[in-house]
């Protein structure tokens, strides 16, 4: 089951990403897409209407409600993981650090999400502490805690990674071990595998992150790094 949905959004991210070969200062965008059409000036103009997050709303490590508007006008950088895991989620969780600590220059503007898909065990004041744990002090750093089925749902459909209840896996949950990349529009612009399945960091993931927001942020953002 995993290994089919994997290939699945691998398949996916490969198509959307060879449709984007022709502006290689503007990233693509990814998931699922509905065309267009309308007239203008006696011509018929296709419009490509891309899919975006849709709305959510989780409590974070400080139990406060939060959804999409708490975090508008920045760009989104996510994880899927559990606090109880201790194979993938402790690299992931390792790798976003190194992501932030890179970043810094854009921290002001990079929003981290982190969505537990153990929202029994990981309740708010769970992820309280294991944010402490990992020495995380950065405001625009939540974890976020709500409906289980809404968040798996949420990882495969729209984040594109996937996310969900597997019997044989450690902790009975299997998940990749993505990042996804969302504009500040709300639109996931990259998905980027920097943790293997065999727990190896796939360094030239982590760099097309890397080079991803700069790019993002550069050249259609206009923005330059404090």
């Amino acid at each position: 089951m995993l290994k089919n949905n994997i290939n699945w959004l691998f398949v996916s991210l490969l198509v959307a990403f060879s449709c984007s070969q022709e502006h290689p200062r503007k990233l693509p965008y990814l998931g699922n897409y509905d065309v267009a059409y309308h007239q203008k000036n006696g011509k018929t103009v296709t419009d490509t209407i891309y899919q975006h997050i849709p709305y959510f709303q989780f409590f974070n490590e400080d139990s406060i409600l939060v959804d999409n508007k708490s975090f508008a006008g920045k760009v989104w950088i996510s994880e899927f993981f559990f606090a109880n895991c201790q194979s993938i989620c402790p690299i992931m969780n390792t790798q976003l650090k190194v992501v932030e600590k890179t970043l810094q220059a854009y921290r002001k503007d990079i929003q981290y999400l982190s969505f537990t898909i153990d929202p029994t065990n990981d309740t708010p004041s769970a992820l309280k502490r294991h944010k402490k744990r990992l020495g995380i002090s950065n405001p625009n750093w939540d974890f976020l805690t709500g409906n289980e089925a809404f968040t798996h749902q949420l990882g495969i459909e729209n984040f594109l990674i996937f996310a969900g209840r597997e019997a044989e896996a450690q902790g009975g949950y299997a998940h990749s071990g993505a990042f996804t990349l969302v504009d500040k529009k709300g639109y996931v612009r990259g998905v980027y595998e920097v943790v293997q399945p065999d727990l190896s960091v796939n360094k030239k993931e982590f760099e097309r992150l890397i080079n991803d927001v700069q790019t993002l942020f550069t050249y259609e953002y206009n923005y330059q790094p404090q």
